[in-house]
């Protein structure tokens, strides 16, 4: 009797999920209006324009999830907020929700807030289940030159409320193209990235995304544990801010893992390196990642010094390995402040001919760097590479380094290669100067945004050349 009684009730819960479609000619308040249920299917005319914002209510349930779609195999459907909104499409205080094949711009007149997909708790508590994929994301020009203030742009999610505690468990934005958007690609904000009141997001995976022609940052978590940033191709950012921004970077995050990410053309030296690992963080890892030609370098690890641990940790336990930096520009690891316990081990170095690049540069930040090792790693100069810590900076993000590592404490060099010009160079007793060049496909496939159809097959040819690339260079398999 009780399984006779249980399959009825999954009959009639699977009988009250309803499918609502769209229609070139049909308003979106036809779908705004409606309180949706578990189940039920938004499905928006592929190749239509809707002028407005989508923005529905409702939430699923486990193994019932609202889903939001296009139907048929054509153009994906657009939004387009015309800048008369703040978001094109707006999920607000819902889970069990998958957002999928949808196009969304908000291009307005004049500096205002503007994005195109956002993803938004707001005295919500935990939200379970909320996925953004396959989107086309472009020409959002939000708020740029408010460095406080990167919560515009291309797809951004939120926690924030004075009565309850709100985070993700289980937020997924995968195979979305995001272009030509102000200021950030994929990025998150959290008024809970507080240590008195964290409330960290949980399974949060960014993957298989394009980002490119990015007015600031790349791709962004922040406020989460055990964020997983992989296969991302981050390309052509800090275009307009110019203030400071990095590719790929987690802030005020435990436990994030970045692997297999491309980032390349960040602008500046404001921070304009390809990667980050940001403070009120511990235990950053970043692994199997291509970093070139960013103006600023590969990879910034920094922290200020904090007065008050209870409020915000420094940045602790950073570990970088099986990275490779080419062609990027002014200074390849930067670590400022008191950053401690941070391991850098085989990773490869090949600097521009005829550049001269920071390839190791220490400076202050309220403090120094403690507990550093450079380990197993291979520094390739084409012009000269420099070792040291700041004497002096300018405005623009420029330092000028002198020989030794300064206050910095417990910095140790082992086991590295060091092929061509190197100024300064760091005492190193295992040092080899051996190399032998290896046969490396540096020029991967490319990918116009202007043209989306495309975008599938880019990615796996990208994956499969990536893979293919640092296989070769550190000779086993990428895990």
């Amino acid at each position: 009797m009780r399984l006779q009684q249980f399959a009825i009730f999954l009959i009639c819960a699977a009988a009250e999920a309803a499918t609502y479609r769209l229609g070139c000619s049909e308003p979106l308040d036809k779908i705004n209006r409606l309180e949706l249920k578990p189940g039920d299917r938004v499905l928006l005319k592929s190749g239509c324009v809707w002028q407005g914002q989508l923005a529905t209510r409702g939430s699923g349930a486990e193994g019932r999830p609202i889903v939001i779609d296009r139907e048929g195999g054509g153009p994906r459907p657009r939004i387009d907020a015309n800048g008369k909104f703040e978001d094109a499409i707006l999920i607000r205080n819902q889970q069990w929700i998958e957002v999928r094949n949808l196009e969304a711009t908000n291009h307005g007149e004049g500096v205002a807030m503007r994005r195109g997909v956002h993803v938004w708790l707001d005295d919500f508590g935990p939200a379970r289940h909320v996925v953004v994929a396959g989107m086309y994301v472009h020409d959002v020009n939000g708020i740029l030159t408010n460095n406080h203030r990167k919560d515009s742009g291309g797809i951004i999610w939120r926690t924030t409320g004075d009565k309850a505690r709100s985070w993700f468990e289980g937020l997924t934005i995968e195979r979305n193209i995001v272009w030509k958007v102000d200021r950030s690609g994929i990025a998150a904000q959290s008024v809970f990235y507080d240590r008195r009141r964290w409330a960290p997001s949980l399974n949060v995976v960014i993957r298989d995304n394009y980002v490119e022609d990015i007015g600031g940052d790349g791709i962004v978590p922040w406020a989460s544990d055990g964020a997983l940033v992989e296969h991302n191709v981050a390309r052509d950012l800090n275009k307009r801010a110019n203030e400071y921004n990095v590719g790929i970077w987690p802030w005020s995050c435990d436990n994030t893992t970045l692997r297999l990410n491309e980032a390349s053309l960040v602008r500046t030296q404001k921070d304009g390196q390809g990667f980050d690992s940001d403070y009120n963080s511990r235990n950053t890892v970043l692994e199997w990642n291509y970093s070139h030609e960013n103006e600023g370098g590969f990879l910034l690890i920094c922290t200020p010094s904090q007065p008050d641990p209870a409020r915000m940790l420094a940045n602790t336990g950073v570990t970088v390995r099986y990275n490779v930096s080419r062609h990027d520009r002014v200074r390849t690891f930067h670590l400022p402040g008191p950053v401690e316990n941070v391991r850098v081990h085989d990773n490869a170095v090949y600097t521009a001919p005829g550049e001269t690049v920071n390839v190791v540069q220490f400076s202050d930040w309220k403090g120094w760097a403690k507990d550093v090792e450079f380990r197993d790693n291979l520094f390739v100069a084409g012009g000269t590479a420099r070792y040291g810590h700041e004497q002096s900076r300018s405005k623009d993000g420029n330092f000028v380094i002198g020989p030794g590592f300064g206050p910095a404490q417990n910095v140790r060099f082992t086991g590295n290669t060091y092929v061509g010009t190197h100024t300064d160079r760091p005492e190193d007793a295992q040092a080899k100067t051996e190399y032998k060049p290896k046969k490396l496909e540096w020029d991967g496939p490319r990918f116009d945004p202007s043209k989306p159809e495309g975008f599938d097959m880019f990615m796996r040819a990208h994956r499969a050349w990536l893979v293919k690339l640092l296989e070769t260079q550190f000779g086993r398999k990428v895990r």
